[in-house]
């Protein structure tokens, strides 16, 4: 029954044109990114950009191991908006076109439904993690080359970093299944996501930042146990030299991240899935 599940979850997927449109969009924005960041600090790096020039002065600024970890970071520092979108709007969408009702009248247990869901979900963030990689590596690494920076291509440890940031973007997409379970209004969803995402997250923790104690409360935000779990992050560089806290072991952000999607899960399923519907 759980296999018929996660098969008819899939046909619901891909029957849409949302997930491709937003495979499409990732790519495009983390290849820009990626891209950008590599031939700036790629360029500084290499004198062909004075600092001064950047406007960094050298300080802060990755060069030689530091730089591909950080490029390649960008689908899970920066794109993890579009996995949490996916899975809420796969969730939402449930509750906006009434699919919920056929669905548990075809299958009244509804645990059943959601855990078919919300593993359908894991394996399309982790195909979002796939994309976000080939954006990111493909055209960082090209970049880097460029000005004679070594992409790190042939080091086991980077290659880790990428199975751990597809890994992230596939728990990822289990938040916003979560999210869309516990906030079932379509519109409300994407709304929170953006804001959270784009603005009140990134504020947080950049406030987080100058002091111990909110430095160490700051690394258990979604985003920043994510970034641990991929082993880098775009955030590294603007933390103040002698100021805030280590952040979480790589498994250690891996299982906060997990735990934000079975706590956004659970209790979704108590608030609205096990309710009446029409």
């Amino acid at each position: 029954m759980l296999l018929r599940g996660v098969a008819a979850e899939f046909t619901k997927i891909l029957t849409t044109r949302m997930w491709w449109i937003l495979l499409i969009v990732l790519f495009a924005y983390i290849a820009m990114l990626a891209s950008g960041l590599a031939a700036l600090f790629g360029g500084i790096a290499s004198g062909a950009i004075p600092a001064e020039v950047a406007g960094t002065g050298g300080a802060g600024t990755p060069s030689g191991a530091g730089l591909p970890p950080l490029v390649y970071s960008f689908g899970a520092t920066l794109g993890y908006v579009f996995p949490v979108l996916i899975g809420a709007l796969a969730t939402t969408g449930e509750f906006r076109h009434q699919t919920l009702t056929p669905t548990f009248l075809a299958n009244p247990r509804r645990a059943s439904v959601l855990a078919a869901k919300s593993i359908a979900l894991f394996v399309v963030g982790a195909v979002f993690g796939l994309v976000a990689v080939l954006a990111s590596v493909g055209t960082g690494a090209l970049t880097m080359s460029t000005f004679g920076v070594d992409p790190l291509l042939g080091d086991s440890d980077t290659w880790a970093l990428v199975g751990r940031l597809v890994l992230a973007m596939a728990l990822w997409a289990i938040v916003g299944v979560g999210l869309g379970v516990l906030v079932p209004s379509q519109v409300a969803a994407i709304v929170i996501v953006l804001a959270f995402t784009q603005f009140i997250e990134p504020l947080l923790r950049l406030a987080a930042m100058f002091i111990d104690v909110t430095a160490n409360i700051g690394k258990f935000l979604p985003g920043a146990a994510s970034d641990a779990l991929v082993g880098a992050s775009f955030y590294s560089m603007m933390s103040p030299v002698g100021a805030g806290a280590a952040s979480l072991e790589w498994w250690q952000g891996g299982l906060v991240l997990l735990g934000y999607a079975v706590v956004f899960t659970v209790g979704g399923y108590f608030v609205s899935w096990k309710k009446d519907v029409t």
